[in-house]
């Protein structure tokens, strides 16, 4: 793997672990950008803990310093309203809209495969791709959330890397979805990251839209190990039911405190 630019900052290049890099069909210049985007898009969706507060004013840096493109472009309009608040709202507004809303979620599996006993053989199968590419993920947290997700596919290149994330499109057209609905500015950050890949088919359309308005297949027998849920934003309008809290991923700087999301 080519080292990172000496441009990034410090919180980029830190929170990013070694991995092999496949090789790809893009030139090295093109594969680096999209890197950079991946990592960037990963750590903005990050629970804004201290360490990427302080950090704010070099990403916005690294952003305003990207090649003119439409991911760019939604980056920076995210990173403008990122560098302005404050922080006791940022954390609000990220707990708001990823772990009290199943429907913006960031744990990809659940958006194809809901609570079966497939989303377990998902997450080995994520697992799996991600040793078989000298890539450990250190067990912070599941192997579907999409920062883990996004960061081994800067890793690891355009082909395997990618992969994971061309799967569940859908999920993630979900998740813009409903974060432009609640107008929330994560909205963006999705966004650039959807610029990365294939267009949606009208297939993906009709399959989003029916996801939005039915949910991920259910079936509880069986999924302790992967968490269950409660009533959640799938249930008619107006039933909406915070899931069971979890343990946090990460542990924010006191006196803040954060549970998870729907695994």
């Amino acid at each position: 793997m080519s080292p990172l630019p000496a441009t990034i900052p410090s919180i980029v290049r830190t929170r990013v672990r070694a991995a092999v890099r496949r090789p790809a069909r893009l030139t090295p210049e093109e594969t680096a950008g999209r890197a950079l985007i991946l990592r960037l898009v990963s750590l903005l969706l990050q629970y804004p803990d201290s360490e990427l507060i302080a950090a704010r004013t070099e990403l916005t840096t690294v952003v305003d310093a990207l090649p003119a493109t439409p991911g760019a472009e939604h980056l920076a309009r995210f990173t403008d309203w990122f560098a302005a608040q404050e922080p006791e709202s940022l954390e609000r507004h990220y707990v708001e809209m990823f772990d009290l809303r199943r429907k913006s979620s960031l744990y990809l599996t659940y958006y194809l495969h809901g609570d079966t006993r497939r989303r377990g053989m998902a997450l080995l199968t994520l697992n799996q791709r991600y040793r078989a590419a000298g890539w450990d993920t250190d067990g912070g947290e599941l192997p579907d959330h999409l920062p883990v997700v996004l960061e081994f596919a800067a890793l690891a290149g355009p082909g395997n890397g990618e992969a994971p994330l061309r799967q569940h499109r859908r999920g993630l057209e979900l998740i813009h979805r409903a974060l432009t609905d609640a107008d929330s500015p994560y909205r963006h950050v999705l966004a650039a990251l959807l610029t990365l890949l294939p267009p949606p088919t009208e297939a993906d359309r009709a399959a989003v839209a029916q996801l939005a308005a039915e949910g991920p297949p259910n079936e509880e027998v069986g999924l302790d190990p992967y968490g269950t849920y409660g009533d959640g934003e799938f249930a008619p309008p107006g039933t909406f039911v915070p899931p069971t809290p979890a343990p946090p991923s990460r542990v924010p700087p006191a006196p803040t405190t954060r549970t998870e999301g729907p695994r």
